[in-house]
């Protein structure tokens, strides 16, 4: 086990320096409760390949040192086998600075092929039973997270896979621990959300045998009446797989935790590191490349973000403190009259952040980063009206995409921007629901998680939402999304720069000539009315 040692520096008045005051002094904080768990242990993880699932096995392998093995649940994907998929996953720079420190760490890591989406998992006979023999803590991140997923599929991945992973840890003999990672806007009709289990719209199970039992064309036509006041199948799903949580998780060492929108790393393994255009990322690229100029937002709500790292930490966390409470399956598992711990993890209750705030912040940060991958000037808005939302769509999106597209047409290019803003369009009335609403969170059981940390578990996996400096996270996560998504080295800024100014110039150039044909037809219509 490994002890952590924090460095502190103290000040001094000028005569009590000596050479000794030119080295940092070293502070033992400890055994690391955490690590403790982990050591030896052998973990279940599902969602290894998307992005909280990327940190978590980063996050494992490098912090818990110790760690027996850790399977992940993967399944192939077209043209690309799991072992070709883990090869390019692991080439990510997000893996460099555990090749660093645990150049071995391949070595600890199994598949298990599988689909979370399938019966069964998709396991064969033999993984199953490896699994039920051998694991002590389960992290059931697989999800699907298309807003717009077909309600079938939703419901097959999201709460048929939820039911199945439950059923599969109620055999596991050896468990200690498990998470189920949902989503704090799984109750996104309340406008009031604690760390408590609220009515599903329609029962999981029922749920299940609706889509098991029925046609998909006729599922399809019969989902916005299902859906209700959910915005879309991915939150209604979420909410029925709470609902299967809370029946077959009865007496299981089980905590479910709820992240709000999740976006880049704050701190490590490196910071700003983000591989997806989800949610506000993708807002903050569309207007970076010159493409998104208005979003449908109450610029004065609360914008609840919060880092991928601290997310994971505060999941591994409330892994260590089910496992403390009820340290194993059976025997010594929770009364089957208790319901899990909910785990709200959101920035809103210690560290809001509005909408127009962070705006802001990316854009100051953005502008001194331009990005080479630029097609127009940055000219970005809020807007909590929808009416001049979609007028500003209409003049600053699509009049444009028509124009730039039949000119390529003319001179026999492909035409692409109807076809991205029809793309962009779909997207902002997506986070446009989001946007124009705000929640109250309640995170007790999240900040009290926290407080029960030994110190060098607070130093290790830190996610004390309190010490956030929101403007200094926006800084790296600016340039998180250029050199990580827009795939821009640094040494490039300065010829962004250049282009930025370009494109700059040509923006008024336009305005201008725009303006005087305008104008010259105003005056023409003005003229003809007074015979002039």
């Amino acid at each position: 086990m490994t002890t952590v040692i924090q460095d502190v520096m103290e000040p001094k008045q000028g005569g009590d320096i000596t050479y000794m005051d030119m080295v940092d002094e070293k502070v033992d904080l400890g055994e690391s409760q955490i690590q403790k768990l982990f050591s030896g242990s052998t973990v279940l993880l599902t969602g290894g390949t998307g992005f909280l699932g990327k940190l978590i096995v980063e996050k494992l392998l490098r912090c818990c040192p110790d760690l027996k093995k850790l399977y992940l649940l993967a399944r192939p994907k077209k043209n690309k086998d799991i072992p070709k998929r883990l090869q390019e996953q692991f080439d990510d720079a997000l893996y460099d600075k555990l090749r660093k420190e645990r150049p071995n760490f391949l070595q600890k890591i199994s598949i298990i092929e599988g689909d979370v989406g399938a019966l069964n998992l998709g396991m064969s006979p033999e993984d199953r039973q490896k699994v039920i023999n051998e694991v002590e803590l389960i992290f059931h991140g697989a999800a699907t997270v298309r807003f717009d997923e077909p309600l079938k599929s939703a419901v097959e991945i999201n709460v048929r896979g939820t039911r199945e992973i439950c059923q599969l840890a109620r055999a596991c003999g050896k468990l200690k621990s498990m998470v189920h990672i949902s989503t704090a806007y799984s109750n996104c009709p309340l406008n009031v959300i604690d760390e408590k289990f609220y009515e599903s719209p329609l029962p999981g199970d029922k749920l299940i045998d609706l889509v098991e039992t029925m046609d998909e064309k006729v599922i399809n036509n019969i989902t916005p009446g299902l859906l209700g006041d959910y915005p879309n199948t991915y939150a209604y799903t979420k909410a029925a797989a709470e609902n299967v949580v809370q029946k077959y998780a009865k007496g299981l060492p089980f905590a479910l935790f709820r992240p709000s929108i999740v976006i880049g790393t704050s701190k490590e393994p490196v910071a700003g590191w983000i591989d997806n255009v989800y949610g506000p990322t993708g807002v903050v690229v569309g207007a970076a490349v010159g493409l998104l100029h208005v979003l449908n937002c109450n610029p004065n709500f609360v914008a609840d973000l919060v880092p991928g790292d601290m997310v994971v930490n505060a999941c591994i966390a409330a892994a260590w403190k089910t496992a403390k409470e009820y340290p194993g399956n059976h025997e010594d598992a929770p009364p089957s009259d208790l319901p899990p711990p909910i785990y709200n993890f959101v920035s809103s209750a210690q560290q809001p952040l509005t909408w127009s705030k962070f705006m802001k912040y990316t854009e100051v940060y953005g502008l001194e980063v331009p990005t080479m991958q630029a097609v127009y000037y940055y000219l970005f808005q809020l807007t909590p009206s929808r009416f001049i939302y979609m007028l500003n769509c209409f003049f600053l999106h699509w009049v444009p995409a028509y124009i730039i597209d039949g000119i390529a047409i003319l001179i026999g290019k492909k035409p692409m921007l109807r076809k991205a803003y029809t793309k962009i369009s779909k997207f902002s009335d997506v986070i446009g629901y989001f946007a124009t609403r705000e929640w109250t969170f309640y995170n007790n059981n999240t900040q009290e998680l926290y407080k029960e940390l030994c110190p060098a578990d607070k130093d290790i996996f830190d996610f004390d939402m309190e010490t956030l400096d929101w403007s200094n996270f926006c800084y790296n996560y600016i340039r998180g999304i250029r050199i990580y998504l827009l795939k821009d080295p640094v040494d490039t800024i300065p010829d962004g720069i250049r282009k930025y100014y370009k494109l700059k110039y040509t923006h008024y150039f336009f305005c201008f000539v725009l303006f005087c044909v305008v104008s010259r037809l105003i005056w023409s219509i003005f003229s003809m009315v007074l015979g002039v």
